[in-house]
């Protein structure tokens, strides 16, 4: 179960989830345009996969403590004076499914061709592969590298990924976006803006937290983590879908031959 002040942000991120989740649902009801349907459906999807693994984190069933798998962390210099390292592993069941689905999102607002979504979630999927690798590493004490630094070495390799993305987001989307007009280009530009920017903490919050440096403690580390979820997910539909108008635009933009 999960213990400590940590759960009661977990407790708050379920409910933001929750409350983001039935927000897009009532919006979206009794929306009959096929196209505008596929954002109501994707982005509701988005914030009822991350209430889940919320809900699993905040009642203990998401959380797992390494040293019981790795014993012999205990008493290293990574550890310190620590006896657990607590891993809320739904993260990363969050992130692999809602990141690529928020990208599919952006993709389908600036008619992206098919390819270029492939290469989106590609690229995102191997980011966040890596970064699990980078939480679970518990490699022995023996080994000469050290555990902090094999840790640090698969957290580089996923923010390799991460900066092939967004510069693809960029030079991938480049073209489809200067066709889109004003107002659906402006929401566009938000959107992707708001997504390099967020994403950007994720890898600097990791580090200073717990399974990094621990600079930070695990409460704040969780707080920190809630609301960059809630607002890359929750912030991200309702700026998504604040104008029917934008949401056509975009299924224009993509029946458009490339």
């Amino acid at each position: 179960m999960a213990q400590g002040s940590e759960t009661t942000w977990l407790w708050i991120g379920t409910a933001g989830m929750l409350l983001g989740m039935l927000y897009f649902i009532a919006r979206g009801y009794n929306v009959k345009d096929e196209r505008r349907q596929k954002f109501y459906i994707v982005t509701t999807f988005i914030a009822g996969i991350a209430f889940t693994n919320y809900l699993a984190m905040a009642t203990g069933f998401g959380v797992i403590d390494l040293t019981d798998i790795a014993p012999w962390l205990v008493g290293t210099e990574f550890l310190g004076d620590k006896t657990e390292l607590l891993i809320y592993w739904p993260r990363y069941t969050d992130w692999i499914l809602t990141t690529p689905l928020l990208l599919y999102d952006l993709a389908l607002l600036a008619g992206a061709d098919r390819n270029t979504i492939a290469t989106l979630v590609g690229l995102d999927v191997m980011m966040i592969l890596t970064g699990l690798v980078a939480t679970l590493t518990v490699s022995p004490v023996n080994d000469s590298i050290g555990i902090g630094a094999h840790r640090i070495i698969w957290w580089g390799v996923s923010c390799g990924f991460f900066l092939a993305l967004i510069f693809y987001l960029f030079r991938g989307l480049a073209d489809r976006a200067s066709q889109l007009s004003g107002q659906t280009k402006s929401t566009f530009n938000t959107l992707r803006y708001m997504i390099v920017g967020i994403w950007f903490v994720y890898p600097v919050w990791w580090i200073v937290g717990t399974e990094g440096l621990g600079v930070v403690g695990l409460p704040i580390e969780t707080a920190g983590f809630m609301v960059l979820d809630l607002t890359a997910k929750v912030g991200f539909g309702i700026i998504l879908l604040r104008s029917h108008s934008v949401l056509d635009d975009a299924g224009t933009s993509q029946a458009a031959p490339a």
